[in-house]
């Protein structure tokens, strides 16, 4: 029983999951619009380092008292929902809850960027590649959980 819930973790457990999940992606019903797959992994990586920067910068102006404190929770909220969203869509393969899920992030995006407007333009701004990114892979989502429900 060990070895099963351990099988993930090793190489040969990883790779039998992403290819399990790649079948299980390609085998989804998709709008025509939708972007190849291969796609995903480059842009939430340049997304990624430009959310570290402003997110990090978000966190440091809380902790030296030059935003309120709250600022911070619609950031914490996002980054959150955005680190579950893979487990939920891939790994318990559920469109419905990864859409509730990316409205969240979306959400909780437009939050942050109200609330950190007034106190750090610049972190706003920054966040306008991430809003639209997000904006369309809401849109993306919810296509496919209509479509494959």
């Amino acid at each position: 029983m060990v070895r099963l819930s351990l099988r993930p973790l090793s190489a040969k457990g990883r790779s039998y999951w992403v290819m399990e999940t790649k079948n299980w992606y390609s085998q989804l019903v998709k709008p025509t619009w939708s972007p190849p797959s291969w796609l995903f992994g480059p842009v939430w990586t340049v997304l990624y380092v430009g959310i570290a920067i402003s997110f990090g910068a978000v966190f440091r102006l809380a902790w030296l008292k030059e935003i309120p404190t709250l600022v911070v929770l619609p950031f914490a909220l996002n980054l959150l929902f955005n680190f579950a969203f893979t487990p939920i869509q891939f790994g318990l393969r559920n469109n419905f809850s990864a859409s509730v899920d990316i409205v969240l992030i979306l959400a909780t995006l437009i939050w942050a960027m109200v609330a950190v407007f007034p106190h750090a333009r610049w972190i706003t701004y920054a966040q306008i590649p991430y809003l639209a990114w997000v904006s369309f892979a809401t849109i993306l989502q919810l296509n496919i959980t209509f479509l494959n429900k």
